[in-house]
């Protein structure tokens, strides 16, 4: 199983503890012994359900505008942004058990990477809004993109994997909000040929389409 960046503190914690509980509970049969061998079977817990969440499984890059995030589609709307303009933007809620590293909807230059401090309200929430979040603006051959990537209740640290000036190809890796959360894209309306995705839909970063657009 191949792992995010960033993640070996996370799981080598707990299995390490894990590892010590279960040595030293194993040579104390009284009742110590039974609280540490209680503890290194929650750490192995532990272990586990990090390897799940921080698994980066390699994906076939789809067609069009991919998704930036793993999750279900809560949002579609039009709206007028202030960097953007007159835009699509398509919000995707992600949970626990979701693949949380997020990819590039489609190739381009990043021109400013914003970090806004904020709260931390469920990420399916309007006032999520106001979270903590990370801002990429992306040059790209439709114009400029907005992605937003927003810390929930849960999640408490985004990672972004970019710098400002890079060039991105469609599906590379951009970052990740680590134990759940929300990416949001606004996409230039004027190159929206078809929406492909409703709203309930399920979609994996990289691989699913959106939107397909006129280039």
């Amino acid at each position: 199983m191949r792992l995010a960046k960033g993640s070996s503190v996370w799981i080598g914690l707990p299995l390490a503890c894990g590892l010590c509980c279960q040595i030293v509970g194993m040579l104390f049969w009284w009742f110590l012994g039974s609280i540490l061998l209680f503890v290194a079977f929650i750490c192995y817990l532990l272990t586990m359900t990090f390897l799940v969440f921080f698994r980066d499984p390699k994906r076939t890059v789809g067609d069009g505008i991919v998704a930036c995030a793993d999750g279900t589609i809560r949002e579609i709307s039009l709206t007028n942004d202030e960097t953007v303009g007159k835009t699509l933007r398509i919000s995707t809620f992600m949970n626990i058990y979701n693949v949380h590293v997020n990819r590039m909807p489609f190739m381009g230059t990043i021109q400013v990477l914003t970090h806004h401090n904020g709260g931390y309200v469920p990420a399916f929430r309007k006032e999520s809004e106001r979270n903590e979040r990370v801002e990429l603006i992306v040059d790209t051959a439709l114009g400029t993109i907005k992605i937003v990537q927003i810390a929930g209740t849960l999640a408490r640290r985004i990672q972004p994997y970019v710098h400002e000036g890079d060039l991105m190809e469609k599906g590379d890796k951009i970052g990740m909000i680590k134990l759940g959360s929300r990416v949001d894209v606004y996409l230039p309306e004027r190159f929206i040929h078809h929406v492909v995705v409703q709203k309930g839909d399920r979609v994996k970063a990289g691989e699913d389409t959106l939107v397909k657009v006129n280039v």
